[in-house]
């Protein structure tokens, strides 16, 4: 029941802003969740709960379960910041609608992984459905263009010039190694700054950048397998690109482990 009710709110029953008091000002964290491939619907409810009782965020999981279909969305307008983990999903139009509208005011943004092909289905949408095929290019600054072999992994490491962003404070160690495997993202936009590279065998691969898009502040990670969740430094990164997106403080290293 801990790990359940915490991600229903009225919202679900309501399709807009869960109803909160006027005093709460915890951080808003909305999770867009759909995805059948690397077990999002399983690892983000969990990491969402972490956001919860550690860092006194209030988490939404806005579920798919691998439809084209995420009921909720209207929690997007009173969200402090976006996750997204969505692979191939053509969306009602109403609801990609929302993503765009909060997008574009400025909304904060972390994408993680199949983020960067999220609304891109080849032209297979159906009558009321919509895709954003540029949304990667557009929104992320990235240029996914498939991945390497899942049975190699991916070498993680950080950037050195890079090691003091906030996004990276208390990532340690610098370099390690995912099962998850290498995304082919170059090249990335002119504007983002990136953070960490992915690397196999002779390649490497951008892994991880800012930006900005609308004036909002964006992080995309190519990470997300579910075994990265098990990594302490991955859970770091993630929360400390979180709060970094909402133009918060990152909280204290032994917090995030």
């Amino acid at each position: 029941e801990k790990y359940v009710c915490p991600t229903i709110t009225s919202s679900d029953l309501l399709d807009g802003p869960a109803l909160r008091f006027a005093e709460d000002d915890r951080p808003q964290v909305a999770f867009l969740v759909s995805d059948d491939h690397y077990h999002a619907d399983k690892t983000l409810p969990v990491f969402a709960q972490m956001l919860r009782e550690r860092y006194g965020c209030y988490a939404t999981v806005l579920h798919g379960q691998g439809t084209s279909n995420i009921p909720a969305t209207g929690e997007l307008e009173s969200a402090d910041c976006l996750v997204l983990f969505i692979r191939r999903l053509a969306l009602p139009k109403e609801q990609l609608d929302r993503v765009r509208k909060y997008l574009d005011s400025g909304g904060a943004l972390v994408g993680m992984r199949t983020a960067s092909h999220a609304f891109d289905v080849r032209g297979q949408s159906k009558p009321g459905e919509a895709e954003w095929p540029e949304f990667d290019a557009q929104v992320l600054g990235g240029n996914y263009n498939g991945h390497g072999p899942n049975p190699k992994g991916t070498d993680v490491a950080i950037v050195p010039e890079r090691a003091s962003h906030p996004i990276l404070a208390g990532v340690e160690p610098a370099k390690w190694h995912s099962t998850g495997s290498l995304y082919y993202t170059a090249p990335i936009a002119d504007d983002a700054m990136l953070l960490m590279t992915g690397s196999l065998d002779d390649r490497v691969e951008p892994l991880t950048w800012t930006r900005t898009y609308q004036g909002g502040r964006v992080c995309y990670t190519g990470l997300g397998h579910p075994d990265d969740f098990q990594d302490p430094q991955f859970r770091r990164l993630l929360v400390n690109a979180i709060f970094w997106a909402m133009d918060r403080p990152v909280p204290e290293a032994e917090k995030a482990e």
